[in-house]
């Protein structure tokens, strides 16, 4: 594809192949210096950042937005597989990317395109961690072995009891879940008037948020939808605080006229309109 199709193509059944296309000329020389010159790990930072950024247009049910976040997703994807195409010791291209994934779809799903009989989503899930299993050669390895890697620590949290309590390693009900909750906060409040427990305080708050995972996972809420929603609960108080004191009057508050305003503002949003 040339620079004219590149800038002027609009038909829709070739829009990746120009996206291909315009990458590789991106990185070509006499292309853009900037793209030119990164490296796969100097663009992770980017890869986290449009997926969270697709997430929160999915949150928002903005689907313009997301039609836009998938396609920043799919940069990434289009930029490191450029990069490793121009790598001999990589040696792959996006196409090789592509025929990897739709023989791992048609692979783990042989009630489709097999003779397998799979009648619900947990069948599903169950035939799809048992390939997985054998096509990584992990029959040999611990039941954990790289469990969520790569995920946030809540997430992979998440993951890995998860995968523990499939073996029948967990609480028998939400309660027993309280309970170690409970314990784990009594021994964060032991550990903290002791000297130099720096070390130890981390250990147990560690537990305290692995307890905590636990807890969303009993009750089948996603920590991680929970958190953004708690993010975005708080940042409304508190701008909404910020201006109820400058309403006051109020320009350098204290402390004490901050919590006095937060908590007005917690009893004006449970107020019937």
């Amino acid at each position: 594809m040339n620079d004219h199709d590149m800038i002027h193509c609009k038909e829709k059944k070739r829009q990746l192949a120009r996206a291909v296309a315009i990458m590789h000329r991106l990185r070509a020389p006499g292309g853009c210096p900037w793209d030119a010159e990164q490296t796969h790990e100097s663009i992770v930072p980017n890869l986290i950042e449009e997926c969270y950024e697709c997430i929160d247009a999915i949150h928002a049910n903005d689907m313009v937005h997301l039609r836009e976040e998938l396609g920043d997703v799919l940069l990434q994807v289009l930029f490191h597989a450029e990069m490793a195409a121009e790598n001999r010791t990589e040696n792959f291209d996006i196409y090789d990317v592509a025929q990897e994934l739709s023989d791992k779809l048609v692979r783990r799903h042989p009630h489709v395109f097999g003779n397998a009989c799979i009648n619900d989503a947990q069948g599903v899930l169950r035939r799809w961690d048992e390939i997985k299993r054998t096509e990584r050669h992990s029959e040999s390895k611990p039941p954990l072995h790289d469990t969520g890697k790569g995920l946030p620590e809540h997430l992979r949290a998440l993951k890995i009891s998860a995968k523990a309590a499939k073996m029948g390693f967990d609480w028998p009900d939400v309660q027993g879940v309280c309970d170690k909750l409970h314990e784990e906060l009594r021994e964060v409040e032991e550990t903290l008037p002791l000297e130099d427990a720096d070390a130890r305080v981390e250990e147990e708050l560690g537990d305290l948020l692995f307890t905590a995972v636990n807890l969303c996972r009993h009750r089948h809420v996603n920590p991680e939808l929970a958190l953004r929603k708690a993010n975005e609960k708080f940042s409304h108080r508190f701008h909404s605080m910020l201006d109820l004191l400058r309403r006051q009057g109020i320009q350098n508050p204290s402390s004490t006229e901050m919590e006095q305003a937060w908590n007005e503002v917690k009893v004006n949003e449970h107020q019937p309109i």
